[in-house]
C-alpha cells in the first residue's frame, strides 16, 4: 500500500541543486501516435481495420494479416500481470537516480502482452510453478498510458481501484505534477475563473499559492475571501508591465514550482465591427507579449529546479481558448491573441522539455463570464474550469479541452479544419 507523501524539510542551500537526466525519449515516428493520446490522458493501440487483432508494440503493418490499415483506438487497459521485477541496478542515469524501479509484464484482455511501470499498490503475482510455465495471474491491473518526463508516452499499470493515497506513489509522481506541497504561482486572481483555481489548487494540497493581482488599489469582488486562505499570498504582477513581472521573479522566482498563467485579455468583434487597433493591441499585450515576459523571467528558474527533491519544478500552465485552434469571427481578435499565445507556447514546450517541465495548455470552450454571456450555453464553469487543470495536472495531461463546446470543436478540427473554418464563418 502507497504511504502517505510527507512534507518535505527545508533544503539544506550549501547542498548543490541536482540537475535533470531525462529518461530515455527516442520513438519512433509511428509510436508518437501513442504519444499523442496519451498528451490528451488516452491510452491508444493500433487496432487492424481488417483482422481487428490490436497491436502492441506500434508498426506499421498488422501483426497478423500484414495490412497496413491499422487505427489508434482507446483501450479500456483491464489486463492480467503475468510476473513483476524490480530493477536495483540500471545504466541509465534517470532510472540510477530512482532506484529501486518496479516494472511488470502485463496481459492485457485485448490480447497483446506490455511490459509497464507497477504502481506500488498493485499486488505481487503468484509464483512460477512447473517446468517454466506461469501460473494464471489472479493479480488485475488497469494499464494507463502516461508522458514520461521526456514526454514520450510510457506505460503504468495501475490496481484495478483506486486508494487514497495513490497519487503519492514514487513513480507515478514522476509521471505527474501533482500540486500537493508544491508552491504555485496564479496570474491572476481578480477573476471568478482564478479564484476558482486557486480555491482547487489549495484543496489538493499546495503549500504556497502566490496570487497576482494588477492593480491592488481595487477591491475586486471575491479577493477578500482569496486572501484570507492560509496558503494564498496577494503579489503584485502586472503581465503588460515588464517591471513587475521582473521584479516579481526576483522575489519568488526561485521558489515557485508551478505556474498557472490564467491572465488574459478578452473582447468582442471581429475586425470591420470595430475603429482602430487599441482594443486588439491589448489582447496581444495580456494573451501574447504577457506569456512571452512570464517566460522570459520565471521559465529558466523552473529549469534549474526540475529535479530538486520530491517537490521539484514540475509545471507551467497557460489558460488559452478553443478559438485559438480555429478564428470565431465574433471573437476574432481575441481568437487571434490566442492563435499567437498557442503558437508561443508550443515554443516553450519545446524548451522545457530538456529539463523535465510539462507546458500544459488547456483550451476551454465559452467561459461563463461577461465577455460570453450572449452565447448561447453550454459553457465552462470556473471551478469545472480549475477542476480540469488541477486534473490535468495530477494526471499528467499536455493538452485539455473542458466543456461540451470544446470536445465538439476539436473533433471537428481533427476531422476537417477547412470545414470547421466555413462552418464558424456561416455562423456555427
Amino acid at each position: 500500500m502507497t504511504m502517505p507523501l510527507l512534507r518535505p524539510g527545508l533544503k539544506n542551500p550549501m547542498l548543490r541543486t541536482r540537475q535533470m537526466n531525462l529518461p530515455p525519449w527516442a520513438r519512433g515516428r509511428t509510436a508518437l501516435g501513442m504519444t499523442a493520446a496519451a498528451a490528451e490522458g488516452r491510452f491508444e493501440l493500433q487496432v487492424c481495420q481488417r483482422c481487428k487483432a490490436v497491436q502492441y508494440p506500434p508498426r506499421d503493418a498488422c501483426h497478423r494479416c500484414l495490412s497496413p490499415q491499422l487505427k489508434w483506438t482507446s483501450q479500456t487497459g483491464a489486463g492480467a500481470l503475468l510476473s513483476e521485477t524490480v530493477l536495483h541496478h540500471s545504466n541509465d542515469p534517470f532510472y540510477r537516480e530512482r532506484l529501486p524501479w518496479r516494472l511488470g509484464l502485463v496481459r492485457l484482455d485485448a490480447g497483446p502482452t506490455v511490459i509497464v511501470h507497477l504502481h506500488g499498490d498493485v499486488a505481487t503475482p503468484p509464483p512460477w510453478t512447473g517446468a517454466g510455465v506461469a501460473q494464471e495471474s489472479q493479480v488485475r491491473v488497469r494499464v494507463g498510458a502516461r508522458l514520461d518526463r521526456a514526454g514520450a508516452a510510457v506505460l503504468i499499470g495501475f490496481p484495478p481501484e483506486e486508494s487514497e493515497h495513490m497519487a503519492d506513489d514514487k513513480i507515478l509522481r514522476e509521471m505527474t505534477s501533482d500540486p500537493k506541497f508544491r508552491k504555485v504561482l496564479v496570474t491572476d486572481g481578480k477573476t471568478e475563473v482564478g479564484q476558482a483555481i486557486v480555491r482547487a489548487l489549495v484543496q489538493a494540497g499546495a503549500e504556497i499559492v502566490w496570487v497576482g493581482h494588477a492593480e491592488p488599489w481595487i477591491k475586486w469582488p471575491g479577493i477578500d475571501v482569496i486572501a484570507a486562505l492560509a496558503q494564498v499570498t496577494l503579489v503584485p504582477l502586472d503581465l503588460t508591465n515588464s517591471r513587475s513581472v521582473t521584479e516579481l521573479a526576483g522575489e519568488i522566482g526561485g521558489k515557485v514550482d508551478i505556474v498557472v498563467n490564467n491572465a488574459e485579455m478578452h473582447r468582442t468583434f471581429g475586425i470591420a465591427a470595430r475603429r482602430g487597433t487599441d482594443v486588439a493591441k491589448a489582447e496581444m499585450d495580456i494573451n501574447y507579449f504577457g506569456l512571452l515576459r512570464l517566460a522570459q523571467e520565471f521559465g529558466p528558474a523552473l529549469r534549474g529546479r526540475s529535479a530538486d527533491g520530491t517537490t521539484h519544478a514540475a509545471a507551467w500552465v497557460n489558460l488559452l481558448s478553443v478559438y485559438a485552434l480555429s478564428n470565431f469571427p465574433p471573437h476574432g481578435t481575441f481568437s487571434a491573441s490566442k492563435a499567437a499565445a498557442h503558437s508561443l507556447s508550443q515554443c516553450l514546450r519545446a524548451e522545457m522539455r530538456p529539463s523535465g517541465i510539462r507546458v500544459i495548455n488547456v483550451f476551454p470552450g465559452p467561459i461563463d463570464d461577461e465577455w460570453n454571456q450572449n452565447l448561447p450555453p453550454p459553457k465552462v464553469g470556473p471551478a469545472v474550469l480549475a477542476k480540469a487543470i488541477v486534473k490535468a495536472l495530477k494526471e499528467g495531461i499536455e493538452d485539455v479541452y473542458p466543456g461540451d463546446v470544446a470536445q465538439e470543436w476539436i473533433e471537428r478540427w481533427r476531422e476537417n479544419p477547412k470545414v470547421l473554418e466555413r462552418e464558424l464563418a456561416a455562423g456555427g
